[in-house]
């Protein structure tokens, strides 16, 4: 794929990595950058590393649409996050409430798919950003932090197994273990609030074993798993000692953070495949 492309769209989340995409597709060589940003949502630095940025509320998906085929843009991504509490809590305009009326399930995934439908209707085409991305997303090998012990990866190995079964049940892509039984699984509330409720269950020693995974055929479009220093900050107040990801199927945010607290507070981040 070529990666210097004359201009893309930027449908833009919240957190660092719509940044991030913007500064990588940038040093790949893309001429222009127009993005669309959430009111409350998005972080206004992203206005100084695009060409022309338009703010929207969550639900105005045809002045998303139009902001893109008003400027010629023909291919577009997603980054960053839009809190799925936010999809079932906007006020969507007529394009988005026919997409709402027309689904029979009302998840991420189906909403974010039905955009992509009304995106290509108009001429526009929703691709995966991960070609920018990937100096962001760790391989095999990868590792940060103290060794983990042969206990631990064990855990990890019955972590990826269930974790793997619950995102293909479309229930959630983390899960937190110790000692070969499950003590939390990811749901609609997120994977910080999954952490936190399994480092609780794991008990005054601590020791949680938390995975991260991909679904089967996951959309990586407009749906790459992720984590940061926030996700590290909540595995240090919780007390999970291991968080493994899927080897490059998800995005490490804010490195140099993330090795800092996980060497502070020896906590081992691994990748597996």
């Amino acid at each position: 794929m070529n990666l210097a492309l004359d201009s893309i769209g930027l449908i833009a989340g919240s957190r660092s990595l719509p940044l991030d995409f913007a500064r990588l597709a940038r040093a790949a060589g893309v001429k222009r950058i127009v993005a669309t940003a959430v009111e409350g949502e998005t972080d206004p630095a992203l206005a100084g590393l695009v060409d022309d940025i338009v703010w929207l509320k969550v639900g105005q998906l045809g002045k998303m649409i139009s902001t893109f085929t008003d400027r010629g843009v023909k291919q577009c991504v997603m980054a960053g996050q839009v809190a799925p509490k936010n999809l079932f809590d906007l006020r969507p305009d007529l394009r988005a409430m026919g997409i709402l009326f027309r689904l029979k399930e009302k998840n991420a995934h189906t909403i974010f798919g039905a955009i992509a439908g009304e995106l290509k209707k108009d001429g526009v085409e929703l691709i995966e950003a991960t070609p920018w991305l990937a100096p962001l997303m760790p391989q095999t090998g990868f590792h940060l932090g103290v060794k983990i012990s042969d206990e631990q990866r064990a855990d990890v190995e019955f972590g990826f197994r269930i974790a793997k079964e619950t995102s293909r049940l479309e229930i959630g892509q983390t899960v937190v273990v110790k000692n070969g039984a499950v003590l939390a699984v990811e749901g609609f509330e997120g994977t910080d609030k999954c952490l936190a409720r399994g480092g609780e269950l794991a008990g005054k020693d601590g020791g949680a074993v938390a995975v991260k995974v991909a679904k089967p055929d996951h959309d990586m479009r407009f749906d790459i798993p992720c984590i940061g220093s926030q996700t590290l900050e909540t595995c240090v107040a919780s007390g999970v000692a291991v968080l493994a990801l899927e080897s490059g199927k998800t995005l490490l945010l804010d490195r140099e953070a993330c090795e800092e607290l996980a060497r502070k507070n020896k906590i081992s981040i691994t990748t597996l495949s």
